[in-house]
């Protein structure tokens, strides 16, 4: 969260952009976004991995009144809710992050009910589709959430890859209001793509991994028992690896998933229950040990390499 002490105040977009996060220029597509926002238009930018969507609200938010809102599919949102409430209420933020599922409790709608939010930032906007590969049903609170704000904000949608169909359902669930739309492509130049095709996956996979001992990546299956066997192939050969799927209990998706992020177990094997959200910087390599479900699934997953 961003301190309320940290803002741009009597300064104009450029100058936040140099002083605050260090960069001389925007990006391909941020500028427009960010004057649409600033304005109190309605915004949707897909923009890859890495192109700086998060720029696109953390920018205005320091040049708007009040407290940029920001819903995030982000796991390990708000564990100190009752202290991060009392500050905002205090006005201590100029960014507030919550999980989608948080929205409509009581608690959070009261704080929403005293707060100015000039701007509501909706990550990983694809979510709230279900020809998204990442469909969550709680993203579909988020209207009856503005609905009961005082006033409507801005909304600006976010997502890195959505095909048309995903773009105008982010549009129409949303109740986007003739949003200033964006789409930049999908490049990712930090990151190389290839297919292997090796008479033994076991064998290769204990290759690729041998050659990037020292970087932490995902191993992405198809199905959970294929996540079990390739999480024992990779402890037996030496690798502090660990899993994630759906069948596990909720205390240990959280160990493991911890265990990853803090580097205990640099190699995750995984499905694709894993990984949307997950805050680690220094995620290096993806392999897909089984086809992804969708061309869309896999550029959404590939695309958690080159983190770092």
């Amino acid at each position: 969260m961003l301190k309320k002490g940290e803002r741009g105040d009597g300064m104009d977009k450029l100058a936040v952009l140099r002083q605050y996060f260090g960069f001389p220029a925007f990006r391909a597509g941020q500028q427009t976004l960010i004057d649409a926002v600033l304005s109190g238009r309605d915004a949707l930018g897909v923009m890859p991995t890495g192109g700086g969507k998060s720029l696109c609200y953390e920018l205005p938010a320091l040049l708007l009144p009040g407290i940029t809102l920001v819903i995030s599919p982000l796991v390990s949102l708000m564990r100190d809710q009752r202290e991060t409430y009392r500050d905002a209420r205090y006005g201590a933020y100029k960014l507030l992050y919550v999980a989608p599922e948080r929205l409509l409790t009581d608690g959070f709608c009261s704080l929403a009910q005293e707060l100015e939010i000039p701007l509501v930032a909706v990550d990983e906007a694809h979510c709230i589709s279900q020809w998204g590969q990442d469909f969550r049903p709680s993203y579909l609170k988020i209207v009856e959430f503005l609905q009961r704000l005082p006033r409507r904000p801005a909304v600006a949608a976010f997502t890195a890859t959505a095909t048309a169909q995903v773009r105008a359902d982010i549009i129409r669930i949303l109740q986007l209001h003739e949003p200033e739309t964006v789409v930049t492509g999908f490049d990712r130049p930090n990151l190389r793509f290839e297919v292997l095709r090796p008479k033994d996956k076991r064998t290769a996979l204990l290759q690729l991994l041998s050659e990037r001992r020292d970087k932490s990546g995902i191993v992405y299956c198809a199905t959970r028992k294929t996540v079990e066997q390739v999480c024992g192939l990779l402890q037996e050969a030496g690798f502090a690896a660990t899993r994630y799927h759906a069948g596990l209990d909720a205390d240990e998706r959280k160990e493991n998933q911890e265990a990853f992020i803090c580097d205990r177990s640099p190699v995750m094997a995984a499905t694709n229950a894993f990984g949307m959200g997950i805050d680690k910087s220094n995620v290096s390599y993806v392999i897909h040990y089984n086809m992804p479900k969708s061309v869309e699934a896999y550029y959404q997953e590939a695309g958690r390499a080159g983190r770092d």
